[in-house]
């Protein structure tokens, strides 16, 4: 959070308040400058990426999808992160002292909260909309809906706004005397017996539950999409398919490199969707792990630098999601240079840019009735004419999601 070094010597009930403690030494300023330097980098970074999520998926209407809006909800919890923990951390770096006031205590503590566990909802969202969209396609036509995500969102917001206004009663200013000086802190009221049910309560709903569940979900969605066939025209039948005219077979192969096309940007969207799944448990795990040994330690383990590292990867996770969609999602990546301005001669000139992948929730019904069992939800492959209104579609025109009944001649 703003400080995991205070954060432990409230667990560890190091600072009784009445009495005085050993001398305060101050942090060397080589640590000053790294930790200042390497922090404020991570959160430009990621509040600038996110704010440019925010920004695409709002002001484009083709990326107004339920998926892209789980991931604004995802975006405004790490800038919230960012904004409430990692600025705060640097002016704690170079002052050692809380230096925002007894209300700034209670309004950073709440917003830190509400950013991390907000964040988790979204992952935990999206990881569930994937799912029944690719599992159940015949459900997600109804369940997967901007509007129901919308309503979500809302409701994920609400649950955890009311659940950490706790933090409101937990948190206060406190001093610290040492021989030397006093210290300020934004510390806990209550004492580690209380607080660590508190924490593991909070550690299991939104982080153990949320990485189990994505972890059998994405199994199951692997299951569907790399391990089932594709569907293909019945090349194999002789007897049926040698019947059919000529503009059927072509109707039928046009269809098979359709469903191909979109397969794969169906498997790259939940690609791109499990990496942040996997990038979120990695780069809290130090973080978690820690406070979770610490908790069982007499004396906690409170290195300095490992310390910054736990805070790092925290403040990364939040930064990175930006970075990942721009180098997954060629349509996030088109519509961030659109955002920017910038690289309009060189998409002129490219006609790998011509198209750009929507991941949006639509119908595909197969072209031929036996293969019924590969109707989904799918991430189509649109035309985007607001990002490259000068190029033409490069598939062909008759590649088209319909259903055709063939007879035999």
């Amino acid at each position: 959070l703003v400080n995991l070094t205070k954060y432990f010597l409230r667990m560890e009930n190091l600072t009784v308040f009445n009495d005085t403690l050993e001398t305060w030494t101050d942090r060397s300023v080589e640590y000053k400058v790294i930790s200042v330097l390497i922090v404020f980098l991570i959160c430009a970074l990621g509040i600038v990426g996110n704010v440019m999520v925010i920004l695409v998926v709002l002001t484009t209407k083709h990326m107004r999808t339920p998926t892209n809006g789980y991931l604004v909800s995802l975006a405004v919890a790490d800038l919230m992160v960012l904004i409430a923990a990692g600025l705060p951390s640097i002016a704690d770096s170079l002052f050692g002292s809380w230096i925002f006031g007894h209300a700034g205590c209670l309004c950073i503590t709440y917003f830190q909260y509400l950013g991390i566990n907000a964040s988790s909802c979204s992952i935990t969202a999206f990881t569930i909309e994937r799912y029944i969209a690719i599992c159940h396609p015949i459900k997600a036509q109804f369940l997967c809906t901007l509007s129901r995500a919308k309503k979500i969102i809302f409701g994920v917001w609400v649950f955890t706004s009311l659940y950490c206004v706790m933090w409101f009663y937990l948190s206060d200013i406190q001093q610290v005397l040492y021989k030397n000086m006093t210290i300020i802190m934004c510390a806990y009221k209550v004492s580690r017996n209380l607080y660590l049910p508190i924490y593991f309560f909070d550690f299991g709903i939104f982080f153990v539950l949320p990485l189990t569940l994505a972890t059998v979900l994405y199994g199951l969605i692997a299951r569907i999409l790399f391990l089932n066939p594709l569907p293909s025209y019945p090349k194999e039948d002789k007897n049926g398919y040698d019947n059919f005219s000529k503009a059927q077979k072509n109707k039928m192969k046009n269809s098979s490199r359709c469903s191909s096309t979109t397969a794969a940007s169906r498997r790259q969207v939940t690609k791109m969707l499990a990496v942040v799944v996997v990038l979120f448990a990695v780069l809290w795990m130090p973080y978690r792990t820690l406070v979770v040994v610490n908790s069982f330690l007499q004396e906690a383990y409170l290195d300095t630098w490992f310390l910054l590292f736990c805070r790092t990867c925290v403040y990364l996770n939040s930064a990175i999601n930006p970075l990942i969609y721009n180098a997954m999602s060629q349509k996030f990546r088109a519509a961030f240079r659109r955002l920017c301005r910038c690289g309009r001669n060189a998409q002129a000139n490219k006609a790998a840019y011509s198209v750009a992948l929507t991941y949006s929730v639509a119908k595909e019904t197969s072209t031929v009735e036996s293969t019924g069992h590969f109707s989904t939800e799918i991430d189509d492959l649109t035309q985007t004419d607001e990002l490259f209104p000068d190029k033409k579609l490069l598939y062909p025109e008759d590649c088209e999601f319909r259903k055709e009944t063939f007879s035999q001649a």
